[in-house]
């Protein structure tokens, strides 16, 4: 039994080794590709879904931009993947970890940025002071926009992190609650058991969402400095 609610987001260990690297390239393993000339309707469903996220990504980037495709296509599929694994039995999330998401969050925006100052220098500085700034506030606008600029990783990572763990924080809340229902009303844990089932709806879409909205960001990111 779980000492605490935070005890299920603690990192597998197996005789002193974490095991967090298997558990994230874990989904990554139940890719196959399609090694038939005749797709079946899987693959074709994997294939249509791709075009239309990269379609709704990359329509507004230039050819530079569009360079990153593939590297924005697999950050979605392993962010949805890790994802949808934290909602199995006995699973353990990857991105409910902040540092991970740190890791995954600051160095493409740190690409971003480096993208933009060498290709786009002049437009890149100039986000830091808009046109028509009165004198006196020229100082404290550049340190505003500084600051708002090495705040887009962390807003990044924490977003994914948060949402991730609430929904998995809620369920277990509503899970103990059932079992301690059960024995006392059934009527009640039913209700609860039927509440249980609709958020194991809700959070399969917000692994899918949370995994969009994670690689649009980035990708905008991109599109502001390529």
């Amino acid at each position: 039994m779980n000492q605490n609610l935070f005890t299920s987001f603690n990192i597998p260990m197996m005789l002193g080794i974490p095991l967090v690297v298997l558990i994230i390239l874990f989904p990554i393993t139940l890719i196959m590709p399609s090694n038939k000339l005749i797709n079946n309707r899987l693959s074709s469903l994997q294939q249509w879904l791709i075009q239309l996220t990269l379609k709704q990504m990359m329509m507004v980037h230039t050819n530079k931009g569009r360079t990153w495709s593939l590297m924005l296509l697999a950050l979605i599929s392993f962010i949805a993947l890790n994802n949808l694994l934290g909602l199995t039995p006995y699973a353990f999330t990857p991105t409910t970890q902040l540092s991970m998401n740190l890791g995954m969050a600051i160095p493409l925006w740190a690409a971003t940025v480096f993208m933009g100052l060498r290709f786009k220098t002049k437009a890149s500085l100039a986000h830091f002071l808009p046109q028509g700034t009165p004198v006196p506030l020229i100082p404290m606008l550049i340190i505003i926009e500084t600051i708002s600029l090495f705040i887009q990783p962390m807003a990044l990572a924490v977003r994914l992190t948060a949402n991730i763990t609430a929904g998995h924080l809620l369920m277990h809340l509503l899970g103990d609650t059932a079992l301690t229902l059960m024995s006392i009303y059934v009527s009640s844990s039913t209700i609860t058991i039927i509440i249980i089932i609709l958020l194991i709806t809700l959070e399969l879409g917000v692994a899918l969402i949370q995994a969009y909205v994670f690689t649009l960001l980035v990708s905008l990111y991109l599109h502001d400095n390529s």
